[in-house]
């Protein structure tokens, strides 16, 4: 009998061993499942947050490339259009102060004078169109695109099949800039390297979401090659659609044209 005793107590101190044993096993288990589980989503956070600090950083140093490229180009159409015709009105200018000039030169270099003064003005006046459309600014975009595509008509290059309908102030002056913007580069892209014939561009507003879809028969390119991108302007395209809270749609491959589609939420006021 007390041996049966003795027996029946291993037996529950065996089964009371193993089932602490499995406690502690299923506790363990349990508690580096919990880390290795927390330890991977903190590496996907990082790896999260390492991209986003990648992209950022991506998305500043295009807009700065962008920045110089169009600073670049206003100090070369300052110098080109102004500063070159300025040195030769100073030179005839210092010329008229001639004792000896006659007044058929000083006539002479008075109407070179008033002739490269008046090409300047045009050419200052031109720059600041370039930097801001007065129409934009008088008139809001729909006038300004329209007139957009109106000088890129008189070009004969393009056959441009246009149809925007954005009545004035259904976007704030400032996402009005941005969307002038892309579009203008879209052309400058048409025009410098797309080798396009056929353009069509369409602006309309739709459940307070406005979208602009344009499409060219241009050579197209590789929209994965971020250095092709970037010599054609799309940074700066994408750079303005994250500043409109926007999506962009970019469709293109080698010899099969471009197709992009931007859409903006439009906020009611």
């Amino acid at each position: 009998m007390e041996q049966q005793f003795f027996s029946n107590q291993n037996q529950f101190l065996t089964i009371l061993v193993i089932a602490i044993a499995l406690l502690l096993f299923m506790a363990t288990a349990i508690v580096l499942f919990f880390y290795f589980s927390r330890r991977k989503i903190i590496q996907t956070q990082l790896e999260k947050a390492n991209l986003e600090l990648s992209y950022q950083k991506e998305l500043l140093q295009a807009t700065l490339i962008t920045q110089e490229e169009e600073r670049a180009r206003i100090a070369q159409d300052l110098h080109d259009a102004i500063s070159s015709k300025l040195n030769v009105v100073s030179l005839q200018a210092n010329l008229l102060t001639d004792e000896n000039l006659t007044v058929e030169d000083a006539h002479k270099f008075g109407n070179g004078i008033l002739k490269i003064t008046n090409t300047v003005l045009e050419s200052s006046r031109k720059i600041a169109h370039d930097l801001l459309p007065p129409t934009l600014e008088k008139f809001g975009l729909q006038p300004a695109l329209e007139e957009l595509i109106e000088e890129l008509e008189e070009t004969k290059r393009f056959s441009i099949d246009s149809e925007i309908n954005i009545p004035h102030g259904l976007v704030p002056s400032h996402d009005e800039l941005h969307l002038f913007r892309v579009v203008q580069e879209l052309f400058n892209n048409a025009i410098k390297h797309s080798e396009a014939t056929k353009l069509k561009l369409l602006c309309k507003n739709e459940n307070n979401v406005l979208t602009l879809h344009y499409t060219d028969n241009g050579k197209g390119f590789n929209v994965n090659q971020s250095n092709e991108k970037l010599g054609l302007g799309m940074s700066g395209i994408e750079n303005r659609t994250q500043l409109l809270n926007g999506a962009l749609s970019v469709v293109s491959q080698p010899d099969s044209g471009v197709e992009i589609i931007l859409k903006i939420p439009i906020m009611n006021e």
